[in-house]
């Protein structure tokens, strides 16, 4: 029904924000990795898709198209609802997913929170062939040290006390190449307390 919105950032939680078209809120469903990459009165984009079940109608979106398609993706994967593609796009990217479905690394997509290992292996089994058609892998194929540093300073924050929206907002609002980690966590608390 509705392909994207433009509009102002209202409000963001964990995983939704509330985004203000025309004068009207939208309450959209997302992943961390979206809402942790806007701004409270910012104007932006939202790819968007509108899930109806039978316990109702929900809006999901995303700030880019590449993470809106895997998604939808997602919800091909039988017993794979909205709100398990949603938790596993806040924890991979949509790369970063295609690279360890290519590699059956059932471990690591059990990662996620809602992901055991059967339903792990039934995303790869399913999958495998659509994400080699999207050819998205070969675009994050890079566990550089920056990505390294990243989860570092997520973990640092989240052991002392701070959310995983709040500390992905902070590592991404302050990231800075070729910075060490104790540097990037310094730079991220001063972000927190701001």
């Amino acid at each position: 029904m509705f392909d994207f919105m433009r509009g102002r950032v209202h409000e963001i939680a964990n995983d939704k924000m509330i985004i203000e078209v025309n004068g009207i809120g939208y309450k959209i469903n997302s992943s961390i990795t979206s809402t942790s990459s806007i701004k409270i009165d910012e104007e932006t984009m939202i790819y968007t898709n509108m899930v109806v079940r039978e316990d109702g109608i929900k809006l999901y979106g995303f700030v880019s198209k590449e993470e809106l398609n895997f998604f939808n993706l997602l919800l091909t994967v039988s017993k794979i609802g909205p709100k398990v593609a949603s938790a596993l796009l806040s924890t991979f990217s949509p790369s970063k997913l295609s690279m360890y479905i290519l590699n059956k690394d059932f471990l690591a997509i059990s990662r996620a929170p809602g992901i055991g290992k059967k339903t792990a292996e039934r995303i790869v089994l399913e999958l495998k062939d659509k994400v080699e058609k999207l050819g998205l892998e070969h675009v994050e194929q890079e566990v550089t040290d920056s990505v390294v540093e990243s989860n570092e300073v997520l973990e640092a924050l989240m052991a002392l006390g701070y959310s995983r929206f709040e500390s992905s907002r902070a590592i991404k609002s302050t990231h800075v190449k070729n910075a060490d980690t104790s540097e990037l966590i310094k730079k991220a608390l001063k972000f927190i307390s701001k």
